[in-house]
């Protein structure tokens, strides 16, 4: 068996993790896109590292962008195998990569129509049809199921509780007279998230690939997120009159903000000022999570006795139309946006950041991981200006986070989700889906905790098993 790592290696996008077993079937592990990597974005993409069409079997942990985002890709140079994945990842996945395949589009249009004399014309990385037959590959197996995919390869899902569809991948893998078995995590949830169960405990493996996003961060906020969200749209909207524009996924972060605010309201302290939720995909995903209510922890399903629907509140609007978003930056009364994407490198969100950016009465308030070479990221960290839409902007807004609300585990997370697992018996834990100063301490941590072969893996890096020593 040979493992090889061909994104978010010693990064936290693109996720992909090629298999390959004796026979030569090959497994892939998500097929994620590269994201917020700044000018090498795009070379990124381009190149997968190995073979689609030699690709037995694809597997998807879930419908994040970074996760599947290339799957039309994958099919389009010949990949022809079956996609396994939960039903809520199949129906999130649908609408992700549709969305996706209309940005490659549009933005091969516009390219197109600057070309210089002799420039090739530039093409998306898909289109719309081959989403269309991404989708028809797809094959869904439910949480706890073990699954035959072949006499000598079994597929279990257990629930990561990252977001509505999210899974561990755990494989059982037959070779000569022995079963491996090898878990890939995904990306693990928060115990005691705001919607979703916690992650679940999951069978003894030999090899586990485990993210480590905030592997050397702790959320620990002093209050509650409701608390926190009250006291900045006070502070924003009410005392300085301006307007709160919030870069939030349109998977996760969007359903969680409006869980929240929708408490306030339970609780009579939302402020009564308009809310926009200016994301179409939001939309489509926020009914795809209230169609598959088996994921919601208890909390929900307490609120759930008292409102029917806990993501709509007084005040709330949802904006479709591209000319109903464009009003939203000619209108000058204090509200709350909401608006992907959560790092601002593309989407609506943009277009408020520059509206709202050079006014110190605005507030931009980012609600989980932003990549550092983001527009989100390069906010966070402190620059002064910045360059959008062909503009140097003076950052003049006041610029905040709440980090604890990262669909992300932080390390106390992380170790949870490995204790149910006994470290001697890991032949090798590979740290993936990380920046790498952040692996090297969590690396340490997890020896700490007896975790005796940890390596962090490099960009195309490979790793066969009965071949080398362990990794350390």
């Amino acid at each position: 068996m040979k493992i090889a790592f061909h994104g978010a290696a010693r990064a936290v996008t693109g996720s992909k993790h090629l298999i390959t077993l004796k026979d030569n079937t090959q497994i892939l592990l998500d097929c994620g896109m590269f994201q917020g990597m700044g000018d090498i974005t795009e070379k990124l993409n381009s190149y997968f590292g190995f073979t689609p069409s030699a690709v037995t079997y694809m597997i998807l942990s879930h419908a994040h962008i970074d996760h599947c985002g290339l799957l039309p890709r994958l099919v389009a140079e010949g990949f022809t195998g079956t996609i396994y994945s939960t039903p809520a990842t199949m129906d999130l996945a649908r609408i992700l990569l549709m969305d996706s395949a209309k940005i490659q589009m549009q933005d091969a249009e516009y390219a197109n129509r600057h070309l210089s004399p002799g420039e090739e014309p530039e093409e998306p990385l898909y289109t719309d049809e081959d989403v269309i037959k991404t989708l028809s590959q797809f094959k869904i197996i439910n949480y706890n199921e073990d699954f035959e995919i072949s006499p000598i390869l079994s597929l279990r899902f257990t629930d990561a509780g990252h977001i509505v569809g999210s899974a561990a991948v755990h494989l059982a893998i037959k070779e000569d007279t022995k079963t491996l078995r090898l878990t890939f995590s995904g990306d693990v949830g928060r115990y005691g998230d705001l919607l979703l169960k916690s992650p679940q405990q999951f069978p003894q493996a030999d090899y586990i690939i485990m993210e480590s996003t905030y592997g050397d961060s702790l959320h620990k906020d002093l209050e509650p997120i409701e608390n926190m969200l009250l006291d900045i749209i006070n502070q924003t909207c009410l005392v300085k009159k301006g307007k709160l524009v919030i870069p939030a996924f349109s998977v996760g972060r969007t359903q969680e903000l409006l869980y929240a605010l929708n408490g306030l309201e339970l609780k009579n302290k939302l402020p009564d000022i308009p809310f926009y939720v200016d994301s179409p995909l939001s939309i489509q995903a926020t009914q795809v999570l209230k169609n598959h209510p088996e994921v919601y922890n208890n909390g929900v399903r307490e609120v759930l006795k008292v409102d029917e629907d806990p993501f709509a509140f007084k005040g709330l609007k949802f904006i479709e139309k591209v000319e109903e978003s464009k009003a939203l930056n000619n209108d000058p009364r204090p509200c709350v946006i909401i608006s992907a994407s959560g790092m601002a490198e593309g989407g609506r969100v943009r277009h408020h950041i520059r509206n709202t950016v050079g006014n110190h009465k605005n507030t931009i308030l980012m609600v989980g991981y932003c990549a550092p070479d983001s527009l989100a990221g390069r906010l966070l960290a402190g620059d002064k200006s910045i360059y959008l839409f062909r503009e140097n902007l003076h950052v003049k807004a006041e610029i905040k986070s709440i980090r604890s609300m990262s669909a992300h585990g932080d390390y106390e997370d992380l170790l949870q989700f490995l204790s149910c697992q006994d470290p001697a018996r890991i032949k090798q834990l590979f740290l993936v889906h990380g920046e790498y100063d952040v692996q090297q301490n969590f690396a340490q941590r997890l020896k700490n905790h007896g975790f005796k072969h940890v390596a962090i893996p490099e960009y195309h890096q490979e790793y066969e098993y009965n071949k080398e020593p362990a990794w350390s």
